[in-house]
């Protein structure tokens, strides 16, 4: 998969190609990553990529002329049926669906946008749809498409060592994930679950999608809701809230 993203810091943006699961990917060249920066499309001796907002107020607003240049030098080294992805507080909510989703793409281009925002205009024109992380805000869109690149990256074909370990993340199945443990079996008292000792792998799979399904009651009731619960599913949660009391 073929990653560009357009950003006035793109130092910031690579430094997440040589680190962990991203890094690998790379380094196995089962995704390339690549920025564009607003600036080197710039006429002025200043390289002016910002300006002040027409109607007055705080802050300065990216310009459209070198940012959909960029965009556009981004798309020129993407195979067709690339979109345009801008990080703003105004797009909808990521999540493990839409990762899913790029994850199918042949590649993407995004936008990390800085300052008091984006000229419209270019959101208009040239973006085909808004992210957001969730209901904050942070100064500028390069974290954000960091973590989208993250969340795609280990989705694809090979990039993780073991191709189970994506399809057991929190949110694959609707559901947070189930709680872990490892070596010492005992730690202040506290045991790793008899089940999980037990190697009775059918019983150990009930018990995972049980707490998963426990903990996103307790923890995420939304999730929960979105499932339409079957018998079964109802009776492993009624068991689990059951155990907890």
């Amino acid at each position: 998969m073929q990653m560009q993203v357009v950003t006035i810091f793109p130092e910031m943006v690579r430094t997440i190609a040589q680190f962990g699961v991203v890094g690998r990917a790379v380094e196995r060249e089962l995704i390339s990553l690549d920025c564009q920066n607003p600036r080197d499309f710039t006429l002025d001796a200043h390289r002016t990529i910002d300006d002040r907002p027409y109607g007055g107020g705080p802050g300065m607003v990216m310009k459209y002329e070198p940012a959909a240049a960029a965009i556009a030098a981004a798309k020129a080294k993407l195979p067709a049926g690339s979109p345009v992805v801008c990080m703003s507080p105004q797009g909808a909510v990521f999540d493990q669906a839409m990762a899913q989703r790029f994850a199918g793409l042949p590649g993407i281009v995004l936008l990390a946008g800085r300052y008091e925002g984006i000229d419209e205009r270019l959101i208009e024109s040239q973006v085909d749809e808004e992210l957001s992380l969730g209901d904050f805000v942070i100064s500028g869109g390069e974290i954000a498409a960091m973590a989208v690149i993250d969340a795609v990256a280990r989705l694809l074909p090979g990039v993780l060592g073991d191709e189970a370990s994506a399809s057991q993340d929190s949110f694959m199945d609707g559901l947070l994930d189930h709680p872990h443990y490892t070596r010492p079996e005992e730690i202040d008292g506290r045991r790793v679950p008899a089940v999980l000792l037990s190697g009775d792998h059918a019983r150990i799979a009930k018990w995972r999608y049980q707490q998963a399904l426990g903990r996103s009651f307790e923890r995420r009731p939304d999730l929960v809701e979105k499932l339409d619960l079957n018998d079964e599913q109802q009776r492993l949660l009624d068991e689990y809230l059951e155990e907890q009391r």
